[in-house]
């Protein structure tokens, strides 16, 4: 088959074929229909998460049908044939403390997709069968894969941020647009927060309905019940503790952030907040997928050919992205 195999930090992917991956126990074989391009993708290939295995097929968004099953009972639920997504939480121990306390994102010994397993950057796959969502047959696959990450880690940033009307969105890439849409939905006030200039995001805002939209150097109107930073900016931590009411909650959505500066502890004081989000449970996938079905998400993405990896990584790098980068085998 062929895959965008990294082979280490500071190197491109390279095109490659590599042997067909082979299901194991309790595993299914899965034919990738397409792959969302994640920022944790990039943070991967920049070395800034530093324990993949090596070398790699990158790739934790992905979608497709399942071609077969590896040995051992089957579960009546998946069939051949069926179209399936698999997230980045790709295996978990079930037997540490977290995982018997249903805490299963932050199991002792977790495997993740396209980080310590193999990933969707290729033309197949393999995945552990309990760690898949069964998802429509008549979706677009290219509109379906971003959901099984950004769409996934916004939820779970949402749910920990606790009731609320007003809600900021801090970078309004593909986890933001998602949520925005689940938002409004709703009926919360949305208030996206992007880069200054950034012109594409804040198009892409307007476009959705949400309540403001203005540059980091402008703080939002209002106060905000929850302030969620889904940009890898650790300065945008201090500036959302300003305008969050008290009791309020700045919730950190992403694997990676660079240094949060020191701030006065004023700024923190009644009872506000700081939160990080770990990966996703299964749990909230069940919940989130017929949500945003429901709520009729519409998500923007960028298609790319599989070979065009290193461009849909450049791309999302340099801030050019509106929405996600989607790749099609």
């Amino acid at each position: 088959m062929r895959a965008m195999v990294f082979p280490g930090p500071g190197r491109p992917l390279q095109l490659c074929e590599v042997p067909d991956p082979v299901p194991g126990s309790g595993e299914v074989l899965i034919e990738i229909e397409a792959c969302g391009v994640c920022r944790t993708d990039l943070h991967i290939v920049d070395g800034e998460l530093t324990e993949p295995m090596l070398p790699l097929i990158p790739g934790h968004e992905l979608v497709g049908r399942i071609r077969g099953f590896g040995p051992g009972e089957r579960d009546d639920a998946l069939r051949v044939g069926q179209r399936v997504g698999v997230p980045w939480l790709g295996h978990t121990c079930g037997c540490c403390s977290y995982c018997a306390d249903a805490r299963e994102n932050l199991c002792d010994a977790p495997r993740f997709t396209g980080y310590t397993r193999e990933g969707g950057y290729a033309d197949l796959t393999v995945a552990d069968r309990s760690y898949v969502f069964p998802l429509s047959e008549q979706a677009d696959p290219v509109a379906l894969a971003p959901l099984m990450c950004a769409g996934l880690i916004g939820y779970r940033t949402y749910r920990l941020a606790g009731p609320g009307r007003r809600f900021g969105r801090y970078g309004f890439g593909a986890a933001a647009h998602i949520l925005a849409q689940i938002l409004l939905w709703q009926g919360a006030e949305v208030y996206a927060v992007t880069r200054d200039g950034d012109e594409t995001a804040q198009a892409l805002a307007r476009d959705l309905g949400v309540t403001w939209v203005g540059g980091a150097s402008e703080p939002p109107p209002v106060s905000l019940d929850a302030a969620l930073i889904f940009a890898p900016v650790g300065a945008l931590v201090p500036a959302a503790l300003k305008v969050v009411r008290k009791g309020g909650r700045v919730v950190c959505g992403g694997i990676h952030m660079s240094d949060i500066p020191s701030f006065p502890y004023a700024d923190l004081w009644e009872e506000r907040q700081i939160l990080s989000v770990a990966n996703l449970t299964r749990a909230a996938g069940l919940e989130f997928l017929p949500l945003a079905a429901q709520a009729g998400v519409q998500v923007h993405t960028t298609p790319y050919p599989l070979e065009r990896a290193n461009a849909a990584l450049d791309e999302l790098r340099a801030g050019r992205l509106a929405g996600a980068a989607v790749l099609r085998p």
